[in-house]
């Protein structure tokens, strides 16, 4: 089963800070939830992790990442990351991300994202991944936001006294990924959609 997923999302810093969290693939993954990178092949591939949780059970996906082109000058990331669990379910997204100038000094992300889903995953259907992925890419682009806006008040010693305080003590990292919590999201999103319809 394959979703085509086009976002765009605030960024509450500028380009070259973002592009600072963007362009690193450690920093990046911990944007994702329950992601993380385990090794680095070579400058452009890594293995990598992802963790879910189902109640007391989690669930381990294993597999790689190749970094198919990384443009400074436009602030364009392109790559690829292929998994798959121990029960034979695998996933692959190709993804581009860009930023562009906000009118406010701020950014915003912009991705295109081609996922495809094999085994018991597929059986949710297209419209239940999108829904998923949504809330996923939600709190990727809230922690890719916050770490940017971190990298920018780090980077702006006049700014030392307003900006030290906003910026977090710990290092930013999304949590990790609940799978009751997000069927419950969904199913009062669910009774949302549908009350507002009848009314």
């Amino acid at each position: 089963m394959e979703v085509v997923l086009d976002k765009q999302y605030p960024v509450a810093a500028g380009t070259d800070a973002a592009w600072t969290v963007l362009s690193n693939m450690h920093e990046l993954a911990t944007c994702m939830p329950g992601a993380q990178i385990t090794e680095d092949i070579d400058a452009t591939h890594y293995k990598g992790s992802v963790r879910v949780k189902v109640g007391p059970a989690v669930a381990a996906f294993a597999g790689t990442i190749e970094v198919l082109a990384i443009d400074p000058t436009n602030r364009m990331l392109k790559m690829i990351g292929k998994g798959a669990d121990k029960g034979g379910s695998s996933a692959s997204m190709e993804l581009t991300a860009r930023l562009v100038p906000a009118d406010n000094g701020h950014s915003t992300l912009e991705g295109h994202a081609e996922v495809i889903v094999n085994g018991k995953f597929a059986q949710f259907g297209g419209r239940m991944m999108t829904s998923v992925s949504d809330m996923i890419l939600a709190q990727f682009a809230e922690v890719f936001s916050q770490k940017a806006q971190a990298m920018q008040s780090a980077s702006a010693p006049a700014a030392a006294g307003a900006a030290s305080a906003a910026a977090p003590a710990a290092p930013v990292v999304a949590k990790e990924f609940n799978a009751l919590g997000l069927v419950w999201a969904l199913v009062k999103n669910f009774f949302a959609s549908l009350f507002g319809r009848k009314a």
